[in-house]
């Protein structure tokens, strides 16, 4: 897609942050079956759960710009969803395994965050206010996964991690 214009610009960052939740709804089952049991396996369980309802908002975002919902690839959450595969196979201790893949997770939230942060500004330049809404309620949402994941790092993950 040739970006000629904001609308444009929008509508990229748009189909790249849909692509990536995409991605993450098929890696986040596979990270919280590698971790077993626990506080971590549930919140990657819930942050499935949370995803799938921010693909809907996103899918009504491209409604409010009359287009079609699709994604557009994007390496930057393929090389963090590579990198994640890479550790799953190369990490022989389960506690130092959770340490990396919740520090993994992170580093996918704050991508996020900062995606979401240019797309509300962007939405808000080009007069979608409703769309606006959509994408501060989904940035609230990946901020509030990042101190819960914060939490759990300094609580336990890291703690269990250091021990082994």
């Amino acid at each position: 897609m040739a970006v000629k214009t904001m609308e444009d610009l929008f509508l990229h960052g748009i189909q790249d942050i849909y692509y990536a939740e995409k991605q993450i709804t098929q890696a986040l089952p596979k990270m919280a079956k590698a971790v077993g049991k626990g506080d971590l396996a549930e919140a990657f369980e819930e942050h499935v759960k949370e995803t799938r309802k921010q693909i809907d908002r996103l899918e009504k975002v491209f409604a409010n710009c009359k287009q079609k919902a699709k994604g557009t690839e994007c390496p930057a959450i393929d090389g963090m969803i590579k990198e994640a595969e890479e550790i799953m196979e190369e990490t022989e201790d389960d506690d130092v395994l959770s340490a990396a893949l919740l520090a993994g997770a992170q580093t996918v939230e704050h991508y996020e965050i900062a995606r979401y942060g240019t797309l509300c500004e962007w939405a808000q330049e080009l007069g979608y206010d409703d769309s606006a809404k959509l994408l501060k309620e989904t940035l609230a949402e990946e901020k509030n996964t990042d101190k819960k994941l914060t939490m759990l790092a300094e609580k336990e993950v890291n703690r269990r991690a250091a021990a082994s």
